[in-house]
């Protein structure tokens, strides 16, 4: 199954899920911080959704596969 560009409100559903929280925001950018350290930058742009070649950078940053994201996306 390939990645799907995605709303950023439902990647950052699922990024909370792996241990993400919101740390903050500037403009229209949200900062999710890992307690281990990690941080990703999320755009959040009303109406547009985070593309394919973002999304394969957050879920590389975030340790994830693509397996592994897309099962929770899609949990059945």
């Amino acid at each position: 199954m390939s990645l799907k560009p995605i709303p950023a409100k439902q990647l950052i559903r699922i990024l909370s899920k792996t241990g993400f929280t919101p740390a903050r925001q500037r403009g229209s950018h949200i900062i999710l911080r890992h307690e281990d350290g990690r941080i990703i930058v999320v755009p959040v742009h009303e109406g547009e959704d985070i593309g394919v070649g973002l999304l394969s950078k957050i879920i590389k940053e975030a340790g994830l596969t693509r397996e592994a994201f897309i099962k929770l996306r899609n949990p059945t």
